[in-house]
């Protein structure tokens, strides 16, 4: 299952852009991840996710994408979108099934828009189709605490919206070491990350994703709502929906049968 395991990155003109391999299979998965990347990228991280989600490995070749590592002040969703592209068009990833994460399925979101024919299947999981007033406090909360350097602050909102209240109490103890650990040298890349969920709006693009489409969500989410998962459903021509009644945002990490449920549908 830890075959082909690569810790990769991609030169860009201006910048460039962190990438994890691992897997054998002949379809290629590519995952992007969801705001956690503006704190810390991919990078170094492919023998952990390679056991993660090692159910992937047989089937798949799987890609975990960073956004670039220096993002311009002012960069959308779109704008990664294209960057993603032009990630993949390095790497000779025709055709790929592309599951996208909170702010990653932003991206996806964008990505199967603007490009029908790269994508065989897509999924998106615990993400919005444009900002709403839980997904506003959140992610301006999380911003105010960036500005303010609270670190500690940051991670202990972070685990307490993105978990459930079980998985929050048996891990904040952990908050001051692992804060003091993983602090980043800076919060620029995360507050420009941050401001792209503020802005994102592919609400009126949906209807032309042509994949077929599975929409994950929590009925619980305290990140950005579950009503937003059927939001996205109801606007993709003959996507599927599955809510969680009993998960929020961590769902991907904390239902036991996500990574199952995910590849029956691509399979």
């Amino acid at each position: 299952m830890l075959w082909n395991i690569k810790n990769g990155s991609l030169k860009f003109p201006d910048t460039d852009m962190d990438y994890i391999r691992f897997g054998s299979g002949e379809k290629v998965l590519v995952m992007l991840p969801g705001l956690g990347d503006g704190l810390r990228t991919v990078k170094g991280t492919a023998p952990t996710m390679a056991l993660l989600y090692r159910k992937y490995a047989k089937e798949y070749t799987v890609y975990m994408f960073s956004r670039k590592t220096c993002l311009a002040e002012g960069s959308t969703t779109r704008d990664m979108a294209r960057d993603q592209k032009e990630a993949m068009d390095d790497l000779g990833l025709a055709e790929v099934d592309l599951l996208g994460v909170s702010m990653g399925g932003m991206i996806a979101q964008h990505f199967a828009a603007d490009y029908p024919e790269r994508v065989r299947k897509l999924v998106l999981t615990v993400t919005a189709p444009r900002p709403n007033p839980i997904l506003t406090e959140s992610v301006e909360g999380w911003m105010d605490m960036a500005r303010e350097d609270d670190y500690p602050a940051l991670m202990d909102s972070n685990l307490r919206r993105i978990y459930s209240e079980a998985y929050y109490w048996k891990n904040q103890r952990w908050i001051p070491l692992v804060s003091r650990l993983t602090k980043p040298d800076s919060f620029d890349r995360f507050l420009i990350q941050a401001q792209a969920c503020l802005t994102h709006d592919a609400f009126e693009r949906l209807p032309h994703i042509q994949a077929p489409t599975l929409v994950i969500g929590g009925a619980r989410d305290r990140v950005l709502g579950g009503e937003a998962s059927r939001e996205i459903a109801e606007r993709i021509p003959n996507a599927q929906l599955y809510l969680y009644a009993d998960y929020g945002h961590g769902l991907y990490e904390e239902a036991k049968d996500f990574n199952r449920r995910v590849l029956n549908f691509l399979g």
